[in-house]
């Protein structure tokens, strides 16, 4: 077996071995050598190597992301750590596990000059569970510290930076290790729910004739059929979800906006609950966010081990227990409730959805058809993920099929490692992995490409409309040079070249029929990735969409 020599390298492997951390996504550099030689020398590690640091803290997020184990970042010093900052911050936001690891100066040779240097110690302080710095000196202490950030990585789910100062000569090896770690608690622990007495809350419950469920971002297949049939049959009840909720019912409704948009003063005061129940992560629609600040319900409560953001000012309980085990509990005591409260909604929900059809069916081709079309066309028991920007928020207005999995970089929202996310998804399960995306999130993140891992059946659906469409649909949008080009981002790119550098598979559509077709190949072609790029009108999105919200009553 091949070591690095410099002693702290071999304390910080051997640790991450001890505690299963054993997928390492490695930027080159040569501040870092002593833990690349060590990492990729070592067949326990399953090492990656991609040369962008932000592309490759979002492929690590998104390895991460299905596999719900930590993965570690390893980079050089200097402004490489920084460019690991915005998928820090969506792992924070997120609740996904990510070690960052940085290699650094010596504390000597920082401030006075030095090349490649800034201070490293501490700078994700803001959204970081814990910070390790490190000393150049093997220690127990030192030891300890790994130790911590690892622990609390994986049992707070979140993001931790451990940085390791290194001194040259940096490529020495020996055959020999020379440290013995000292190796604490355990990486994987499981929190018991605990349940306290519930009588006070079902006691609220069972006197309150209008209760929400709120779902957010959710991990597929987290609540089990149980509590969903409790949810769904009760007629007090109305369980709203997103698409990024992965939870399907019958009686749920999945279309938040299209149902609550079109609603009057009236029809708002009617249908704001008594009670708002909140499990998942963030929340895409706006409107419910606005809805729910505007007419507060009388309780809020969120179900969710870690955390609970008042997100509507609110809250009056956390539940901090996993929504299954609250409900195993919390059902038994609750009593069937004579309310009107699910009957409307559900009436409302399918007018909707008859209005929907009728406005789809006479629309020309866009980025509304364009959705509507593609997502339909998904191919069952795939795993779709989705780009911020107008990408979630279309996807949010149309039916998903249930055996689908569905997955956005909603902790921040952001668009700029959307496709990496995508690709280090794809590389870490196995099945189909479809991304759907807008031309700037796709161009902001065009390094994400730059990757020897990407799956043969790998495909983005690239949906151009010649700038950031969303910023039309907001107030205040005026057609403009100014507008075109600090809030739109007007251009006339197109994927083509990217593509063909980098070994993708390249086809085109432009209106209903082409689609159709390319679709159809686009999912039969499975010896390199994919893109499929669809051109769609710059000016007459907006429009329709705007109108689609007005059609609906």
């Amino acid at each position: 077996m091949i070591y690095p020599k410099i002693p702290l390298a071999q304390s910080i492997i051997e640790i991450c071995l001890a505690k299963g951390i054993t997928t390492i996504i490695i930027s080159p550099g040569s501040r870092n050598a002593p833990l690349t030689i060590g990492f990729v020398n070592n067949p326990a590690f399953q090492c990656y190597s991609i040369a962008d640091e932000r592309s490759a803290a979002f492929f690590g997020l998104g390895i991460a992301q299905q596999t719900k184990q930590a993965v570690a970042l390893v980079c050089t010093s200097g402004s490489a750590l920084l460019n690991y900052y915005p998928a820090f911050a969506e792992a924070f936001y997120s609740q996904i596990p990510l070690i960052v690891i940085s290699a650094d100066r010596p504390q000597s040779k920082i401030d006075i000059g030095d090349g490649q240097t800034i201070r490293q110690e501490n700078v994700f302080e803001n959204h970081s569970l814990y910070n390790a710095n490190l000393d150049e000196d093997v220690s127990k202490e030192n030891d300890a510290k790994i130790n911590r950030a690892i622990d609390t990585s994986l049992n707070e789910k979140g993001p931790v930076h451990i940085n390791a100062p290194f001194e040259e000569p940096l490529y020495e090896t020996t055959s020999e290790l020379s440290v013995e770690v000292l190796v604490n608690g355990f990486a994987t622990f499981i929190p018991v729910p605990i349940i306290k007495d519930l009588s006070e809350y079902a006691e609220i419950w069972n006197s309150s004739t209008r209760k929400m469920i709120l779902v957010g971002v959710n991990e597929p297949y987290a609540i089990n059929d149980t509590t969903r049939a409790a949810l769904g049959e009760d007629e007090s009840v109305v369980v709203m979800t997103e698409t990024t909720s992965n939870l399907h019912h019958p009686t749920f409704i999945n279309n938040i906006d299209t149902i609550i948009t079109p609603f009057t003063t009236k029809e708002y005061e009617d249908f704001c609950p008594d009670i708002l129940v909140t499990f998942g992560g963030m929340i895409v629609s706006k409107r419910i966010k606005a809805f729910l600040r505007k007419y507060k319900p009388k309780h809020h409560w969120h179900i969710d081990t870690l955390r609970a953001y008042d997100t509507f000012g609110s809250l009056t309980k956390h539940f901090e227990v996993n929504p299954n085990s609250f409900f195993e509990a919390f059902m038994p005591l609750v009593k069937v409730f004579k309310s009107d409260y699910f009957k409307k909604t559900n009436a409302v929900k399918i007018l909707r959805e008859e209005k929907h059809e009728i406005y789809l069916r006479k629309l020309p081709f866009s980025d509304f058809v364009v959705f509507e079309k593609v997502i339909k066309n998904l191919p069952k028991d795939c795993q779709l993920q989705i780009s911020n920007s107008s990408a979630i928020r279309y996807a949010q207005l149309i039916d998903i099929d249930p055996s689908i999995e569905v997955y956005c970089n909603r902790g921040t929202s952001g668009i700029d490692g959307s496709t990496s996310t995508a690709i280090g998804a794809a590389v870490a399960n196995n099945k189909q992995t479809v991304f759907i995306t807008g031309d700037i999130s796709f161009l902001y993140d065009s390094n994400a490409l730059w990757n020897q891992y990407i799956p043969k059946n790998f495909k983005i659906i690239l949906v151009n409309n010649g700038g950031g469409g969303i910023f039309r649909i907001l107030p205040g949008h005026e057609e403009s040079a100014v507008f075109n080009t600090f809030f739109e981002t007007s251009h006339c790119f197109t994927a083509e070249h990217l593509a063909k550098m980098y070994g993708f598979e390249y086809s085109i559509a432009s209106d209903e029929k082409s689609l159709s077709a390319s679709l159809i190949a686009f999912y039969n072609q499975n010896d390199k990735p994919s893109i499929l790029e669809v051109f769609t009108p710059t000016l007459e999105n907006d429009k329709i969409l705007l109108q689609y919200f007005k059609e609906l009553v």
